[in-house]
């Protein structure tokens, strides 16, 4: 068939596929392209049936409307331009490109070497690509009110449900088993606030895991950023909006981890899917003076350049379709700093921050930034604009060396549970600007911490070479799994006192699924090739035990001000010169003095926090935090209670069945070798 195309009733504001009346409308922008040809298939998009050149040109912005066509139409992209590498231009019209404004494909990509082949060889990429389709989302769907993330929870999408006993085999490994009862039932348990999905988009495998025989299964490798990947979400958008509205029914709020710092195209030599092919020179950044290169910051061959105003564009349009069609709560970005890289170098001003603080759809979303990348500059920890969260490698960094045992750590270990000041006490931004984490999806897991001194990335076929080397982590005298019961303990008790660490450090504390129950990944500290067991959830061997320890703490900092307060302690004096913020304790009940700071080989510190009266009529509370990294048990002298007060006992960690009792304050405590103590003060006779 021969479609007609004009360019009168064109909408080349609205790029990619819009239906209207009779029709569709298409528009693509691409500065330095000649023609941009949009193709058509059949129904099971098998058989091409046209191929139409875009009539109309505004700038950079190609349009047209094709009457007859509607949704669920099948169509690609072709662009006819120069192919002069030395002049940063890679046009090839040999090759298919799939539509970076699709919201829906029908299949996920998948890697094939003809996706690399020179122009001159003239291999047609068609048969290797999905096909966009023409779809209209629904855009009524609303996020909850903004709020502080809270205790977050990373999740890998696919391990999360993949070897769970009760989840249907049509829905094992996609987003919508997350919706099942159990799954909310879990993390309403543990005390989760938010969720952080990890990235959802569709991705591509890289080139090298092909010959390993391995496939990408964390989804960092996006081409189409707006459509979901058919493998996690073969219901699309009206998928993930239903979970969503699922997890927001329990008031558990949704984060997506998006990627727009590189895409899935890689180096020059890398594969022509989509921006390579319809303006190479536009969509990524080039060394200055070399634009036949991909310049690096993100280690995995290219970047994204979003200070340029189109590409930044693209991407507010990419958040806005996925707030609007899935009622998500806010993103997690990362290798956020290419996201404030100007040529110069790194801005809170950047174009991208500053659309996201006009955007009307946006500006009252949670915006998360992983502040880092790889290139010169590109450690930005502290420097994101406000009100911006970032993730904070410093507290995973010092809480790990504290309870390694490493010397010197005393100090670091006060900073980070006082909320990390040096960092974040500037601008007006406060301690929950800083996601505190002791593991995430890239290292180690929270159980293999304390199991594996080093990485055992083997399966990877990289020779062990991949992955961090500087873990920071111990192994308790066996290195990985044992059947030592006296071992097993020490892990248990160590991974209890991280997870206490964590949830009584002011900031925004987050975890990653099934670091609650014990998940291991075998010493793994790099799993992004491992769509199989390695990073599967192991549901049937989940400690349970760890379960309900994780669940009580976060009750516990949710409930008490004194553990959630987003105000960065000082030690000053508060109401009115009356009290402390925080008084830093020895064992003997006295104050730390500079020389206990400066004494290398401290393990222990207590602290009395107070937290003032506050609004809505809040009373004042006070919390005493014990942290005894040492391997001997402390006899401790307890801080005088305040009038008409008495201590209760809460947490103990390396003792999880704990039940709430009361402490003698006269009688001090003895805190437990490797353990975190949490009391609380409260009025005599509520004990």
């Amino acid at each position: 068939m021969s479609n007609t195309i004009t360019a009168e009733r064109g909408a080349p504001a609205s790029l990619g596929a819009t239906i209207d009346d009779g029709g569709v409308h298409f528009s693509v922008y691409s500065e330095n392209a000649d023609e941009i040809h949009v193709c058509l298939f059949d129904e099971g998009g098998t058989q091409e049936t046209d191929r139409i050149p875009l009539p109309g040109r505004e700038g950079g912005t190609f349009f047209g409307f094709v009457p007859g066509l509607a949704a669920g139409t099948r169509y690609g992209l072709r662009a006819v331009g120069p192919y002069k590498p030395e002049e940063g231009h890679r046009f090839d019209y040999s090759k298919f490109l799939v539509d970076p404004y699709a919201v829906q494909l029908d299949r996920p990509f998948t890697y094939r070497p003809a996706l690399t082949a020179p122009p001159e060889r003239q291999i047609d990429s068609a048969p290797f690509l999905p096909r966009a389709i023409v779809t209209a989302p629904d855009r009524d769907a609303k996020p909850l009110p903004f709020a502080n993330p809270g205790f977050t929870y990373e999740l890998l999408v696919r391990a999360y449900s993949q070897r769970h006993p009760d989840v249907p085999a049509e829905i094992r490994g996609t987003v919508a088993a997350l919706a099942e009862p159990y799954f909310l039932d879990h993390m309403q348990k543990v005390g989760i606030d938010t969720v952080e999905m990890m990235p959802l988009a569709a991705w591509i495998d890289e080139g090298h895991l092909l010959n390993l025989n391995l496939t990408n299964a964390w989804g960092y490798n996006p081409i189409t950023h707006m459509a979901p990947d058919p493998r996690l979400a073969p219901g699309g958008f009206a998928e993930i909006r239903k979970v969503v509205e699922a997890m927001h029914a329990r008031g558990i709020r949704v984060l997506l981890d998006v990627v727009f710092n590189h895409s899935g195209e890689g180096s020059e030599e890398g594969p022509t899917i989509c921006y390579r092919g319809l303006d190479n020179l536009l969509y990524y950044r080039h060394p200055e003076g070399e634009p036949e290169f991909m310049l690096n910051d993100t280690g995995t061959g290219n970047t994204m350049a979003t200070h340029k105003e189109p590409v930044a564009r693209m991407f507010i349009d990419v958040l806005r379709t996925w707030v609007q069609a899935t009622g998500i709560d806010g993103f997690r970005y990362d290798l956020g700093t290419v996201l404030g890289r100007l040529p110069e170098g790194f801005s809170h001003d950047a174009p991208f921050f500053k659309m996201i603080e006009k955007d009307d759809v946006l500006k009252d979303r949670i915006h998360v930034g992983e502040p880092w990348d790889v290139g010169p500059g590109g450690y930005q920890v502290g420097n994101f604009p406000k009100p911006w969260f970032e993730w904070q490698d410093k507290f995973r960094d010092d809480v790990r060396k504290f309870w390694k045992g490493e010397d010197g750590m005393i100090g670091a270990l006060a900073t980070r549970l006082a909320g990390s000041a040096d960092l974040y006490d500037h601008d007006g931004r406060l301690p929950s600007a800083g996601v505190n984490f002791i593991a995430a999806h890239d290292g180690f897991t929270l159980a293999d911490i304390v199991m594996y001194e080093d990485k055992h990335n083997e399966a990877n076929g990289e020779d062990n070479r991949d992955g961090h080397n500087d873990n920071h982590s111990w192994n308790n005298g066996v290195e990985g799994e044992t059947d030592d019961p006296a071992i097993i303990d020490a892990r248990g008790k160590d991974i209890r006192a991280l997870l206490a660490t964590l949830l009584v450090a002011r900031g925004t504390p987050m975890i990653v699924a099934g670091d609650e129950f014990g998940r291991t990944q075998g010493g793994n500290n790099n799993g992004y090739a491992q769509d199989n067991e390695i990073t599967w959830l192991d549901w049937d061997n989940a400690d349970e035990g760890l379960i309900e320890f994780t669940g009580k703490l976060a009750k516990l900092r949710r409930e008490h001000p004194a553990l959630n307060a987003d105000r960065f302690l000082t030690g000053k004096l508060v109401e009115g010169g009356d009290v402390e913020d925080v008084i830093w304790l020895r064992e003997d009940g006295e104050p730390m003095e500079d020389d206990d700071w400066n004494d290398a080989e401290r393990r222990f510190v207590g602290m009395s926090v107070y937290s003032p009266k506050g609004e809505e009529d809040v009373e004042s509370e006070r919390a005493v935090i014990y942290v005894n990294g040492s391997h001997e048990d402390v006899a401790v002298t307890l801080p005088e209670p305040r009038e008409g007060h008495v201590y209760c006992l809460y947490i103990q960690s390396d003792w999880p069945q704990l039940e709430p009792r009361r402490i003698d304050h006269t009688e001090g405590v003895v805190v437990q070798s490797r353990s975190v103590f949490i009391m609380l003060e409260e009025r005599d006779g509520e004990a």
